[in-house]
């Protein structure tokens, strides 16, 4: 997955100064200092922004290149206990191929699998730029000791995972423990070598705004690839409202730092109508800059499908029937 430098950002419309004016994070209390010197969130006005950015309505040529986008960002999702090897191949070939009747639809971002089936989804990808990610560190609780998650990325590395999403230790965030968070963060970093790290958050479980903003900080601050919303696990996953939070901080870090960071979220999102509204919001916050799978992702097993189903009635006129397409 390939990254934009500053300079290649600034061509697409999003100002990155040169001079990063991030301070340096050395001790747990410059990071205390740093995250308390955020500003607060506006619940109501963020709510209200949400609100509006809704009701837009896409042209239909803009609506089918929004369509192929969201395809193109799908991270194709199987995390259950009952995964097999059979499932996961099936998978990668829904990944590579969506709709194998129509070859000019995109091929998703990438495949998420638990790391003892990144081998297999590896052999199942090789010659596609579809990338191969695995959850770790102890997905989805994010309760373990340093080592054991250390472990549990190795493993997904060892394997070959071109990325890694991790879960950050809720608990310990909202003990106020923000030093153990960025540590562990900065730490699964390094572990991860050249593939990239997508920090999931939990914002179902941080409670508030201001949390999902502080969390995404200091996420950044470690040292993060993307942030992540969810692990899909949990009563509330993805919201619009939490999105726009995130990617309002990705846009203020890049500003500072002149490092641009991607967004993922994930959980929830089944339908082509809340995907496309999730691209409105990614556009009007952030910019065109991020509209691309290197900076946003959808987390999902079930969008696709109603993205394939969407798509063909653009072009047809007609509804396919659901089982036209691939379960997985």
């Amino acid at each position: 997955m390939a990254s934009l430098r500053p300079a290649e950002v600034r061509a697409r419309g999003v100002l990155i100064p040169t001079v990063v004016s991030i301070p340096s994070i050395d001790t747990d209390e410059e990071l205390r200092r740093h995250v308390r010197s955020l500003s607060g969130v506006d619940a109501v006005g963020l709510e209200s922004r949400v609100a509006k950015l809704g009701t837009r309505s896409l042209k239909l040529s803009t609506k089918m290149t929004a369509i192929d986008l969201a395809i193109s960002m799908v991270d194709l999702t199987t995390l259950e206990g009952a995964d097999t090897p059979g499932r996961v191949s099936s998978l990668c070939a829904k990944a590579r191929r969506p709709d194998p009747t129509d070859a000019v639809v995109p091929h998703v971002a990438a495949v998420c699998v638990y790391p003892d089936l990144v081998a297999l989804a590896g052999r199942a990808l090789a010659d596609t730029s579809v990338a191969v990610a695995s959850v770790a560190t102890a997905f989805p609780s994010g309760r373990a000791s340093l080592g054991v998650k250390l472990h549990d990325v190795a493993e997904a590395i060892d394997a070959g995972a071109d990325e890694i999403d991790m879960v950050i230790d809720r608990g310990a965030f909202l003990a106020g423990r923000w030093g153990q968070v960025f540590d562990e963060i900065v730490a699964v970093k390094a572990a991860c070598g050249d593939a990239h790290l997508k920090v999931i958050l939990e914002t179902g479980e941080l409670v508030t705004y201001d949390n999902v903003k502080r969390a995404s900080w200091i996420a950044m601050l470690a040292g993060a690839d993307f942030i992540k919303t969810s692990t899909g696990k949990v009563g509330v996953n993805a919201t619009l409202p939490v999105a726009l939070v995130m990617l309002e901080a990705v846009r203020d870090f890049a500003e500072l730092s002149g490092r641009v960071t991607g967004v993922k979220v994930a959980g929830g999102i089944r339908g082509t109508k809340d995907a496309l509204r999730y691209l409105v919001l990614v556009n009007e916050t952030v910019g065109d800059a991020w509209l691309s799978p290197e900076y946003f992702r959808f987390g999902a097993s079930s969008l696709l499908n109603d993205l394939l189903m969407q798509r063909r009635k653009q072009l047809s006129g007609v509804y396919p029937r659901p089982d036209e397409f691939s379960g997985d």
